[in-house]
């Protein structure tokens, strides 16, 4: 281990003994940096700028940050358009599956009607959030028609108004498996990618919440990652928010925007509901939007609402409270790039330190 640390680390000893701590620090600060001549500095502010992104440039080289995601990061695609309008459907949920339905397609179409290119709804929007309603009203997605009028309105809607729909989640049944699944439909109303909630909401709040989905539910296997009209966008559902690693990944894959519906309660809602999408918006330098079901009075599950749309810079750009709630907000999509250059993360990445590994896309290569 000492070989190790003096290989990184050239300290000079008489310069540990000196009292004088700044000559220590500008020691200490000549072994790692490439050293700059005063006239190279004063000459003028252009030239001591060249000469600063030559040390960053230098220094990039050596930490390797295009080794920090494995395979390598894929480069921001560029989107079919830069600017459009997201709604966000914070609806309210009953025990009534065939209103459940109406009033979100209701909401849709408000929301198209209001300039909204995409459109996303609350995680379980059909049905009540139970384990005891999950089997009740599970939907064979797969099979459309009659065995899922929930995705076959959604079909319909985003068809008939040419917009794409992250279509919050419901419960689907494959077998004698439940699944928490989000669908995505595109424009000309087909289905174009299907999440399973990957990480199941278990938890146990001594006095405050406990619920374990893992009681009926089965977990997603896979990462979702779409391109649509609107951009390449990341998919989530609720507890898949807590982990920066899935949002690092579609990252990587180039995702313009994370959409994750998600039902948060009141005892995590209040602490971490926009915490986390501030975090994941702001790591990985992309929008992030979520939609929530409104509260309902006298429900066993209470949802703390609070939809929102985060800008990549981790400003909550809209928002609402708890009631039902339509938002319309904007993305421009030409911030991402003004935000990656000004803190330029891709570029400084420890990449001779640390390896983000993304194992779908390297099982498939």
């Amino acid at each position: 281990m000492k070989s190790a640390i003096s290989s990184s680390l050239f300290f000079n000893s008489k310069n540990l003994l000196n009292p004088n701590p700044l000559s220590r620090f500008i020691s200490l600060k000549s072994n790692f940096l490439p050293k700059l001549s005063p006239r190279s500095i004063t000459k003028s502010p252009s030239s001591s700028t060249s000469a600063l992104r030559s040390i960053s440039s230098s220094m990039a080289s050596s930490f390797k940050p295009e080794q920090a995601r494995v395979p390598s990061a894929l480069p921001l695609p560029a989107p079919p358009l830069t600017k459009f309008n997201i709604g966000l459907c914070q609806l309210s949920v009953t025990s009534d599956k065939k209103r459940n339905i109406s009033h979100a397609k209701k909401a849709i179409e408000e929301a198209a009607s209001k300039g909204a290119k995409l459109v996303l709804l609350p995680e379980i929007w059909n049905s009540p959030y139970s384990n005891d309603s999950f089997p009740v009203y599970a939907e064979d997605i797969d099979a459309g028609g009659d065995a899922s009028p929930s995705t076959a309105m959604l079909s319909e809607v985003s068809k008939r108004l040419r917009i794409t729909i992250i279509g919050g989640s419901i419960p689907e049944r494959v077998g004698d498996r439940l699944y928490n699944t989000c669908c995505v439909f595109g424009s000309d109303g087909e289905l174009k990618a299907k999440h399973r909630k990957i990480h199941l909401f278990d938890i146990d709040i001594p006095g405050k919440i406990t619920f374990m989905e893992s009681k009926t539910l089965t977990a997603g296997e896979t990462p979702t990652i779409v391109d649509t009209d609107v951009g390449r966008i990341g998919i989530g559902i609720c507890y898949d928010i807590r982990f920066q690693e899935l949002a690092m990944i579609y990252a990587a894959r180039g995702a313009h925007l994370l959409c994750y519906p998600g039902a948060f309660n009141m005892t995590t809602g209040p602490l971490h509901w926009e915490l986390l999408q501030r975090a994941r918006a702001t790591d990985n330098q992309l929008y992030v939007a979520t939609c929530s079901p409104a509260r309902g009075s006298g429900a066993g599950y209470t949802a703390w609402g609070h939809s929102t749309l985060v800008g990549p810079f981790g400003e909550v750009l809209a928002t609402t409270e708890h009631e039902e709630d339509i938002i319309i907000a904007e993305i421009d999509y030409s911030v991402l790039e003004q935000r990656r250059t000004s803190l330029p993360l891709n570029k400084q990445r420890r990449g001779d330190l640390y390896q983000l590994v993304d194992v779908q896309r390297l099982n498939s290569k």
